[in-house]
């Protein structure tokens, strides 16, 4: 079977902070490969540096030392080839939801033409659900709605990849679960590569192709795992046998840094 290229590559990368109490350390030595395609879900304690890890991915940090490359080159900054979800929406809200997601194709580095945009508008709008609503505000606009409207926002540019740092972490179940299946049915018929950045065991088995278990602050690698699930996939997923015992491992990794978070706490606190 032939292995797809590796697209971003962390080689030993290491990001420190300087403090009123010295030097905190936040990654330590963490090397992982994203490959063309892949779902990867990074998983673990609050607090342990999981969004430093993605955001030196979409070149809003840089590695104290070590070094994270796209195809082979150096990430220097952000790029157009990679779009960022946070769970904050990342919406404008002086702007329309079709003018949100216009916005990007009106700036240089993705610029084209007005009829192009309003045709990539109009895809988008209908992928997500949201034509009915092209000339409303975000304020008029359910949470898990404006999630779908940041989706199709960060869609409308093509980026290559996704990086999404707990995209739906402030939805209710009912409408979390919901946006992850439009996720799945978006990413199928566009194809993308995807980093997560998620609390959740459960979303992460159910969207993922990999998950990386990274351990208490410092973040390093515990553990990576590969889903033994195809796509597409559907919500009985969640009753296979198959799904619960992986829930239940990964559950019990994740646990066991919270216990070592805690331990640390204490150790600081005396």
């Amino acid at each position: 079977m032939q292995t797809s290229p590796v697209r971003i590559r962390f080689d030993r990368v290491s990001v420190e902070y300087p403090t009123a109490q010295g030097p905190m350390r936040v990654l330590d030595d963490v090397s992982l490969d994203l490959r063309q395609g892949e779902f990867v879900s990074i998983i673990g304690p609050s607090g342990c540096g999981k969004t430093t890890l993605m955001n030196i991915a979409a070149g809003f940090v840089r590695p104290s030392s070590g070094s994270v490359q796209l195809d082979g080159k150096p990430i220097t900054g952000p790029g157009p080839e990679r779009g960022v979800i946070f769970q904050e929406y990342g919406v404008f809200p002086w702007l329309t939801v079709r003018q949100n997601i216009a916005f990007g194709l009106s700036l240089a580095a993705n610029r084209v033409a007005a009829a192009q945009r309003d045709e990539i508008c109009e895809r988008y709008m209908g992928l997500m659900g949201l034509r009915d609503f092209a000339n409303h505000y975000p304020k008029h606009l359910s949470g898990g709605m404006r999630q779908r409207l940041a989706i199709a926002r960060a869609y409308a540019v093509k980026p290559q990849f996704l990086l999404m740092d707990e995209p739906f972490g402030a939805l209710d179940a009912q409408t979390r679960s919901s946006m992850q299946d439009l996720l799945l049915q978006v990413l199928q018929a566009e194809g993308k590569t995807v980093m997560l950045i998620t609390h959740s065991v459960e979303e992460a088995i159910y969207l993922s192709s990999r998950i990386v278990v990274v351990t208490a602050r410092p973040a390093r690698i515990r553990e990576v795992i590969e889903v033994p699930f195809g796509y597409p996939r559907a919500e009985n997923l969640h009753e296979d046998p198959r799904f619960g015992e992986l829930r239940s491992r990964i559950r019990d990794l994740v646990m066991q840094e919270y216990a070592a978070q805690a331990r640390q706490s204490v150790r600081l606190s005396d």
